[in-house]
């Protein structure tokens, strides 16, 4: 083996992706991504759905996989996007083309302190208070075409 081949073997990598809690299946994006790294993609199915069992099955939940150079690994699932949280909040399938301008929809200050609370838990907001955490969703709204009311 050469010098470049055990480099690569002996590092842990690591890599994202969105999966759909409680439906994850070997299939594409799980399956080949797992696959050319040597693990077993039905091994990391039964682990994700056996931890997202909780959650609204088909929510797109953001992972991210850690695989070591003996084949093993581990995973750490964060909270659903902020986008995919205010969609659904407003009932829409898409975001506004002309964001800024054609607000498609609404949702009321208490929306946006419930995702607030669901989003509060992620490394990106950590330590930071809960009406912050908040302010940041509602900016996020209007490149959506969401309205907020009160």
């Amino acid at each position: 083996m050469s010098k470049s081949a055990k480099a690569v073997q002996s590092k842990t990598i690591a890599f994202k992706l969105l999966v759909p809690a409680a439906k994850a299946a070997p299939t594409p994006p799980v399956g080949p991504a797992l696959g050319q790294r040597g693990v077993k993609s039905i091994d990391f199915c039964k682990q994700f759905n056996d931890a997202t069992k909780h959650i609204v099955p088909g929510t797109p939940i953001p992972t991210r996989i850690t695989v070591k150079p003996d084949r093993s690994f581990s995973f750490i699932t964060k909270a659903p996007q902020t986008a995919w949280l205010l969609m659904r909040a407003a009932g829409i399938e898409k975001g506004s083309a002309t964001s800024g301008k054609d607000m498609q929809a609404s949702v009321s200050v208490k929306h946006i302190y419930e995702i607030a609370k669901i989003k509060s838990n992620d490394p990106g907001f950590k330590g930071l208070e809960l009406e912050k955490v908040a302010k940041c969703i509602a900016a996020q709204t209007r490149s959506l075409g969401i309205k907020v009311v009160l």
